[in-house]
């Protein structure tokens, strides 16, 4: 990581589709330092408590991948930001919907401190 770098924590499911599009996306970033992980005991690249604790901010996809975090892993989120996009799993790894959708999300959530992404390939 570079210092100076925001570390944000994608999270969705199984981090098939969803979270490793937006850690493709923001990997160029200037401005953030990122990861994508999955909830489900299936995912590919599985949550840990220290990639809770590594995380400042945390993207979920859905209502309940909040529920989950907090279940599983309350103390190491306690003083992360925490942000729903509200994306539901129908989307493909890059889709340029999915790619909007997370971009806006997190340029909502985040300002200015997401303004510099390269773009998406």
């Amino acid at each position: 990581m570079q210092q100076g770098k925001k570390r944000v924590l994608f999270l969705c499911s199984r981090n098939q589709l969803r979270s490793p599009t937006a850690e493709k996306v923001f990997s160029k970033s200037h401005h953030l330092d990122v990861r994508s992980r999955g909830l489900s005991a299936s995912a590919v690249r599985r949550l840990t408590g220290d990639d809770v604790l590594w995380a400042e901010v945390i993207f979920v996809m859905e209502p309940e991948h909040k529920k989950q975090l907090l279940r599983a892993f309350r103390e190491e989120a306690r003083l992360r930001r925490i942000y729903v996009l509200d994306i539901p799993d129908e989307y493909d790894f890059m889709e340029p919907e999915l790619v909007m959708l997370i971009t806006a999300g997190v340029r909502d959530a985040l300002g200015d401190e997401a303004a510099l992404v390269p773009g998406a390939g």
